[in-house]
């Protein structure tokens, strides 16, 4: 049984920071490229960042950029997301999914083409 499973997240001020993990087991993710989304209360579940398998090719989204980053250590099947000057519109569970092989950068921010997904983990950033 694949299973994804997320760490790290918590309260934080504003402006500061916090590294979600998100740990593979069960089966081989050769392959999966790797993604983070977030939904906040009454939202829609909104892309955050995704990393091809190789780690080469990242995308991240505009709410995001130049404060998020994500990436991967696919020795120990783990994908990480460093979120920094976080604002309170951050506050969202941060949910981290798998989908198998090479997706464009457009593919990466549909959740439907994701194959697994983790449980979440919440983060609250207070103003």
């Amino acid at each position: 049984q694949a299973q994804l499973a997320e760490s790290g997240g918590g309260l934080v001020q504003a402006g500061g920071s916090l590294r979600l993990s998100c740990a593979a087991s069960g089966r081989a993710f050769n392959g999966y490229a790797m993604g983070w989304f977030r939904r906040a209360p009454e939202k829609e579940r909104e892309f955050v960042a995704a990393i091809s398998w190789s780690g080469g090719r990242t995308h991240h989204a505009d709410s995001v950029k130049g404060r998020f980053t994500i990436s991967r250590d696919n020795a120990k099947n783990t994908v990480f997301l460093q979120m920094n000057s976080l604002k309170p519109e951050d506050t969202a569970v941060y949910y981290c999914a798998a989908m198998y092989g090479r997706p464009t950068a457009q593919d990466m921010g549909v959740p439907k083409d994701y194959d697994y997904w983790g449980q979440g983990t919440q983060v609250t950033v207070s103003s």
